[in-house]
Order: structure tokens, then sequence, then C-alpha cells
């Protein structure tokens, strides 16, 4: 089992940056993939980043754009998603999830999800 808490959102003005958090507690949390995504209002579950248990391999999703860069240490059992130049098409609830299999979380299928954090970009 793996619970999963987000943390750092909040409202911010566009262009400004912003750094979520995943805190990962239980038995097979270092050993999982984790990845980020999130839900606008009206709209589909869209995938952001993914990490690798190891922190070396990373895949990113259209919306990351250059922007938006996943990490993790594990010594802290923490993934971060650094965001940069926000835009308001960026407001959605971040949810982080994990994963034992790379394949699957990419894809948005995985076992532990966290509650989400609310990220809210407006002049």
């Amino acid at each position: 089992q793996v619970h999963l808490v987000e943390s750092g959102g909040g409202s911010v003005q566009p262009g400004d940056s912003l750094i979520l958090s995943c805190f990962a507690s239980g038995r097979e949390s270092t050993d999982c993939n984790v990845a980020w995504f999130r839900r606008a209002p009206g709209k589909e579950r869209e995938f952001v980043a993914a990490i690798d248990w190891s922190g070396v391999g990373t895949k990113y999703g259209d919306v990351a754009q250059g922007r938006f860069f996943i990490s993790r240490a594990n010594t802290k059992n923490t993934v971060y998603l650094r965001m940069t130049a926000l835009e308001p098409d960026d407001t959605a609830v971040y949810y982080c999830a994990a994963d034992l299999n790379w394949g699957r979380i990419i894809y948005g299928v995985a076992d532990f999800w966290g509650q989400g954090t609310q990220v809210t970009v407006s002049s």
C-alpha cells in the first residue's frame, strides 16, 4: 500500500512559477514510478509528467510544453513538479499517482492516487 499526499497548490498570476510536492509513504513507496496528472473543470484528465522509481527516466505530456519539470528525492520520499510560466489554462486540480508498472502509469493507470491539490492561475 502507498499513501500519497500532494501539496504546494495555490492561486498565482500568469507567468508565475509553482512547485508541487507529492509525499509518498508505505512499504513500496520508493519502488514506485510516480506521475502527475491534472483535471480542469469540464475537461478530461491530462497526463502531465512521470518519473521512474530511480529518478533517471522521465516522460512529459504535451501539456508540459517545456515549462514543467519533474524530479524526485527518494531520501525524502517526495516527487516534485516544478511549473514555470504558468498560464490560465493550467488551472486545474493536480494529482499524483504511483504504480510499480511504468507502462501503466504513463497511460493513466495507477494503483495509488492522491487527493489532489488545486492550482489556479488568474490575473
